[in-house]
């Protein structure tokens, strides 16, 4: 709408200016509707000379000055008889000649001469007769009267013929304070105007003014006639004006509607009237200045049509529509992904809150047993219910196991709040796997024999030492030995097994396995089981104590030591948890160098 009204806008400035061109010439004439009481042919004659040979610093009632535009003016004295004569005002003789009527001329003569009977009909002479019921009827009109048909006296009753092209108007002869009948003849004058001038002067400097760039048009400019006989008046590119006019950016009739009758309103002749939409721009009707006359039904018309060059206005609202509507769809995608991600960010903060009440109500129980246990025994021997040495030694076990059970608890707790807080530091180092491997059955000593449960080990030959912090190892190896005593069943072995594996990203690494016979994982808990917090339903259900945290710090531990932790689960069966950790850099070159042995002796045997 921008662009368009901005367009319209330069073509109504070019409109502007070409009927500045036109109007001069009326002007210089002053050939006004009562010029017929004082006028004679000769006063024409002077005002036409005088204008020709002005010079340009001469002040003149008009800016727009082009007397080369004028070819020839005639007179039609339509009053001799018995025939109509034609006079030519001769600018280089300064005298008026009696001459024959050009071929060009002959119909417009035919059609003047036919409507001088009186000045209602001459007024109306541009109409087509038949086809128009505004033709307006005056039995009498002065000079006051007559000035109400057109918005300005120095045009009023000029018509346009765009077949020639000229312009005409009826000559009213009175005398002073004299009545004009409406029965009373007129006669005309007519200039006809140089086409050539108009192609090549005043059309392209208007082209140039309102549609020129810095070295070209910015616009492919074209004024085309219409109607009965279609031609090119003017082109700024060869071969645009033989376009279809529907396929320009913009087009305008240039001389709009028709006439406008007595009472001021628009005669308008089959042209609609631009809407009120925002597109009105692309094709519409200028200003009206001279009624046209009319030859045919079909009506001729001169349009202006405009095309812009770096591509066409229809194709710059295209892409600028669908540019709006991309960036409204990545707006509203970008909308759809926030209101997902709030969603599920809204209904995983649910699941971890309820997590974490679910862990208060399981910590409160893990802390209130050993505490209540460790009081009891307390308790018993205070009282001195428990008096003999076995006796002694059974609850001295009791609080042991208890307290060792509430401190794992809270070491847990305080392990979990240094990785959130992010505090945890390692000291990754070179590890034996055998010391690893002992210390943890050391540590699960106790509870193993609490839960009747045996360790067994399987260490592969070429497995010697890992990459990892002692602490975070043995804590990781604990929390995963822990799991399997407590979700054993019947078969209470439990076995831990390290062996040498070779991966294409990491090279060799060692997989030390805890593999137990007890309950087994669902799949679907599979995914969750390293989650801080979580339990599954099942183990809450059987009431085997614990926290949630245990895997989800033993994989936290696993990562840190650029290690991993993996599972495989099998319900009914049990669960097999492996942790890979890097072996030190000797190491891999020692197996480096005794793999490439080996593929020399292999090659030589």
């Amino acid at each position: 709408m921008r662009i368009g009204a901005e367009l319209e806008s330069l073509m109504m400035k070019w409109h502007s200016d070409l009927f500045g061109e036109l109007s001069a010439i009326c002007v210089a004439m002053q050939v006004g509707p009562d010029s017929g009481a004082r006028d004679t042919w000769n006063d024409y004659l002077a005002r036409y000379v005088e204008w020709n040979y002005a010079l340009p610093h001469e002040p003149l009632p008009n800016v727009y000055r082009n007397p080369d535009l004028v070819q020839d003016i005639f007179i039609l004295d339509a009053n001799h008889q018995p025939q109509y004569r034609l006079l030519l005002l001769n600018i280089d003789r300064k005298t008026i000649e009696l001459t024959s009527v050009p071929q060009n001329l002959t119909s417009l003569v035919d059609r003047l001469h036919a409507n001088s009977v009186s000045p209602a009909m001459a007024l109306n002479a541009w109409q087509l007769p038949g086809l128009h019921s505004d033709r307006t009827a005056t039995t009498e009109i002065d000079s006051s009267t007559s000035t109400t048909q057109s918005g300005s006296n120095s045009i009023t009753g000029w018509q346009f013929d765009e077949n020639v092209p000229a312009i005409v108007h009826p000559l009213l002869h009175r005398s002073a304070g004299e009545v004009l009948s409406s029965e009373r003849p007129v006669d005309w004058m007519i200039i006809t105007l140089d086409m050539n001038v108009l192609q090549k002067k005043i059309l392209p400097g208007l082209a140039t003014r309102y549609f020129g760039g810095l070295e070209s048009f910015d616009y492919r400019v074209g004024v085309v006639a219409t109607g009965t006989r279609p031609r090119t008046i003017y082109s700024s590119d060869p071969g645009f004006g033989e376009q279809d006019i529907a396929k320009a950016d913009a087009a305008m009739n240039i001389f709009g509607q028709t006439a406008m009758n007595i009472n001021g309103s628009l005669a308008d002749k089959g042209i609609a009237e631009p809407s009120s939409n925002s597109t009105a721009w692309r094709s519409f009707v200028g200003p009206a200045w001279f009624p046209v006359i009319e030859y045919d039904t079909v009506p001729d018309r001169w349009i202006l049509k405009l095309q812009r060059r770096a591509g066409s206005l229809q194709t710059v609202v295209s892409r600028a529509r669908e540019r709006n509507l991309s960036v409204s769809a990545l707006v509203l995608l970008l909308l759809a992904a926030n209101i997902a991600v709030l969603t599920t960010t809204g209904y995983r903060a649910q699941q971890f809150a309820k997590l974490q009440m679910e862990f208060l109500a399981s910590i409160s129980h893990e802390l209130r047993t050993p505490l209540s246990a460790i009081f009891s025994a307390g308790e018993n021997i205070k009282d001195g219910v428990v008096t003999d040495g076995p006796s002694l030694v059974r609850y001295g076990s009791i609080i042991i196991s208890q307290s060792r059970q509430l401190m794992k608890s809270i070491d847990q707790i305080l392990v979990f709040a240094s990785i959130r807080s992010g505090k945890d530091r390692y000291n990754i180092r070179s590890l034996e796997v055998s010391d690893i491997l002992k210390r943890v059955r050391n540590d699960a000593s106790t509870l193993l024999i609490e839960e009747s449960c045996a360790i067994e080990e399987h260490v592969e030959p070429n497995v010697s030492r890992v990459q990892g912090d002692p602490v975070a190892v043995c804590g990781c190896l604990d929390n995963l030995v822990t799991n399997a005593v407590k979700y054993s069943r019947n078969d209470r072995r439990i076995l831990i097994s390290a062996a040498l594996e070779w991966t294409e990203r990491r090279g060799y690494e060692v997989a030390i396995s805890v593999k137990d016979h007890g309950i087994g994982i669902r799949n679907s808990e599979l995914k969750r089981i390293f989650e801080p917090f979580y339990r599954s339903p099942e183990a809450v259900a059987k009431q085997i104590h614990g926290t949630g945290l245990g895997l989800s710090l033993a994989k936290h531990f696993a990562e840190a030591m650029n290690g991993s932790l993996s599972v495989v689960s099998e319900v009914g069966a049990g669960s097999a948890f492996t942790l890979r950790l890097p072996i030190p850099l000797e190491e891999k070159q020692d197996l480096a160098t005794v793999a490439t042995r080996n593929n020399e002796g292999d090659g030589n045997a």
